[in-house]
């Protein structure tokens, strides 16, 4: 693992993090590509590999605290004196209810899930499938949301059904941020009230992946012989360009349609599952 390489993971990670295309996938795409080049037998998997997409994940995290700050922080104050004066009827304590709630259900779906997960890193032709399905998904959204008024709030039910979505985007190839907004459409919600719940509610899920994780899985003797430079280089630039794609994303939503991302999800997803397929 070089520099080169984790600079290209990171940005991969940080546009495809936030953007409805599976970041998940992308990675798993970008680093069977890579070794399909190299010669190296796909099903090879390193713990280096899977600690370097630990710390591109925190590289996003970084980004959508950095970009929330504000929110975040309103959210927190709101719950704050909401539990102190016993008042719960702020929008921004709401908000941060909506968050916890959705945290738990996440992780209530997720975790069954993490055995077939892991299994799909190796299966880059199951992966595009799913990145198929997401495609449709997004398009789908798009037109039943052009028939629904847009609500600038998320509702307790929303809210509910965006957790459930999100736990299903942990099998690489379910975009998170795509299938979460999607539902957000499907309730009624517009683009930008749901991209940035979408993008509020990772943050819980992200956080305890990066902490919980490596206490798990990672050998910690280990980790000092790791490529750090290539790493840091990778974390930072997944940071980077997180944070201006969710600056620009989020214009990019409260204008134009997500039918760019469903396409491209169906090619990306047809393309992968095919080389993929005759390569295996």
């Amino acid at each position: 693992m070089d520099i080169i390489q984790t600079i290209i993971m990171g940005i991969v990670q940080g546009l495809s993090e936030f953007l409805p295309i599976s970041s998940s996938a992308h990675l798993v795409f970008t680093s069977n590509f890579y070794k399909v080049i190299k010669g190296i037998e796909i099903v090879e998997n390193t713990n280096q590999e899977a600690f370097l997409d630990i710390m591109l994940h925190l590289g996003t995290l970084i980004a959508v605290l950095i970009y929330f700050r504000k929110d975040i922080a309103n959210i927190i104050k709101a719950f704050i004196y909401g539990i102190k004066n016993k008042d719960y009827s702020s929008k921004d304590f709401k908000e941060g209810l909506y968050i916890i709630i959705g945290t738990f259900i996440t992780v209530i779906v997720a975790f069954p899930l993490m055995k077939a997960a892991e299994f799909l890193l190796f299966k880059p032709a199951v992966v595009g499938g799913l990145l198929i399905i997401t495609g449709f998904l997004l398009l789908f959204s798009e037109y039943v949301s052009k028939r629904i008024s847009g609500k600038k709030e998320i509702s307790l039910k929303s809210s509910l059904l965006i957790a459930f979505a999100q736990g299903l985007a942990s099998l690489p190839g379910f975009s998170r941020s795509g299938l979460t907004i999607s539902t957000g459409l499907f309730l009624g919600s517009d683009r930008t009230t749901a991209a940035r719940y979408s993008f509020l509610l990772s943050i819980p899920i992200i956080l305890g992946a990066s902490m919980v994780y490596p206490l798990i899985k990672i050998d910690f003797a280990e980790v000092v012989t790791y490529n750090w430079a290539a790493i840091i280089a990778g974390t930072i630039t997944s940071a980077v360009v997180g944070y201006l794609c969710i600056k620009y994303f989020l214009k990019f939503v409260s204008k134009f349609s997500l039918a760019c991302f469903g396409y491209y999800c169906l090619i990306a997803g047809i393309i992968t599952s095919v080389f993929f397929s005759v390569y295996q």
